[in-house]
């Protein structure tokens, strides 16, 4: 009976961590309960690689690609064009793309602005799509086009854009002043011009007074940022011959899906955050590993929790991970004798709790061969976390990101 080669990569966005005082000197993924991933432990392989190339900015985008095998300094020109991607957008040569957040702008001192969240609180996918439907109003007779995205995630299409704009992502300035931060709308009157419109839309939009009177956030602007135009990626069967899927509920990691020729399903319920389809996105990894060679997961819930700095929801994001991803599909997998199967759990870039934002700190991953070991019930004393990695690794984290992916895979994309 011939045997399958399988890969299947496991990402808990921003899951890692600093060690904090409140958990006695420990990590979030230190603390965690995570019986699945201990399992995986055993006989697993634990260490550290840095997935932000130097002078990189450590964003999802520059963490996920660099796991996939490629070098983000020779394909990324930004997350907007990627996110583009993912909604079937077609960016034209002069077109540049823009995410364009849904946040929550509160007058705090004397007059002064703070960006008080992101996310809008987190508004549902529903909510926003309202919004945004209101939102045309303040394209009109700008050389813009406005696509509704998931939750506060949207897009924003400029013709003839400014690419350059140094534009910074809301949630690396929660709880700030926002003064230093929107002059730089002031070189792109376009978009002024649309933010000013939206703010107006927005002031007593039907659903923000709902959500008021829920004691919900309501979303007072837009903040566009991450601006790109579309990138020139080979994808990942041309250059090392594997098909894989992309699972994910956010258009930034299905946008890189897309772009690298992996099959990207829509899965009803994703959501990004706690309360998204677990069960959804463990029937498509299932499916995906018996339709192709490689399975990408990306789990989006550390990374919101970590923006929040709500350490008890980070700690529970992980638990989840573990129990309604990890655990089902080792359960799967112990059943199938026909495939060989490698297993890669890894956080694309550190969030810690106390910064309230991405770095480019090295991140702890694990790399298993799970035939034989599934049967065995037996854990290790050793953990998966930032703290096990350090001293196991015996020497300077793997450099780039790619070459742990040819390590993994067995590919030589040499970061191409």
């Amino acid at each position: 009976m011939s045997v399958a080669a399988k890969y299947l990569i496991i990402v808990g966005d921003g899951m890692g961590d600093y060690p904090l005082e409140e958990l006695n000197g420990r990590t979030p993924l230190e603390v965690a309960h995570t019986p699945a991933i201990d399992r995986l432990v055993s006989a697993g392989k634990i260490g550290l690689v840095r997935t932000i190339p130097d002078g990189m900015p450590p964003g999802s985008d520059v963490a996920n690609m660099s796991l996939l095998g490629y070098d983000p300094r020779g394909v990324l020109s930004g997350r907007g064009p990627l996110e583009a991607a993912a909604m079937g957008i077609m960016l034209a040569e002069r077109e540049v793309a823009f995410r364009c957040n849904l946040v929550t702008l509160e007058d705090r001192e004397h007059g002064s602005l703070f960006m008080a969240d992101y996310s809008s609180g987190h508004i549902s996918t529903a909510e926003a799509h309202e919004i945004i439907r209101d939102l045309q109003k303040a394209v009109e007779g700008l050389p813009l086009r406005l696509y509704p995205g998931v939750s506060y995630r949207h897009v924003l299409v400029w013709e003839g854009g400014d690419d350059k704009l140094q534009t910074t992502p809301p949630h690396d300035i929660i709880g700030q002043p926002i003064a230093s931060y929107v002059t730089v709308y002031d070189e792109a009157p376009v978009l002024k011009t649309f933010i000013e419109r939206a703010e107006a839309i927005l002031k007593n939009h039907p659903v923000n007074n709902r959500r008021r009177s829920e004691g919900k956030l309501p979303a007072t602007s837009v903040w566009p940022w991450g601006q790109g135009k579309a990138p020139n990626v080979v994808s990942l069967k041309d250059r090392c011959g594997l098909q894989g899927r992309m699972i994910s509920a956010v258009d930034l990691l299905k946008g890189i899906g897309v772009c690298i020729g992996f099959d990207v399903p829509t899965i009803p319920g994703v959501t990004g955050y706690l309360d998204t389809n677990y069960e959804g996105k463990v029937q498509s990894a299932i499916e995906g590993l018996e339709r192709f060679d490689l399975v990408y997961v990306h789990i989006e819930a550390p990374d919101e929790t970590s923006h929040e700095g709500n350490l008890q929801k980070k700690i529970t994001a992980i638990e989840q991970l573990d129990s309604r991803i990890v655990a089902p599909i080792l359960d799967y997998l112990e059943r199938r004798e026909d495939w060989m199967v490698k297993i890669l759990v890894v956080t694309d870039h550190l969030t810690p709790i106390k910064v309230r934002t991405h770095v480019a700190d090295p991140v702890p991953y694990l790399e298993i061969n799970v035939n034989g070991v599934l049967s065995s019930r037996s854990v290790s004393s050793r953990k998966f976390c930032e703290r096990v990695a350090m001293s196991e690794q015996g020497s300077a984290p793997i450099p780039f990101g790619w070459e742990l992916f040819d390590k993994f895979t067995g590919c030589d994309t040499r970061g191409r």
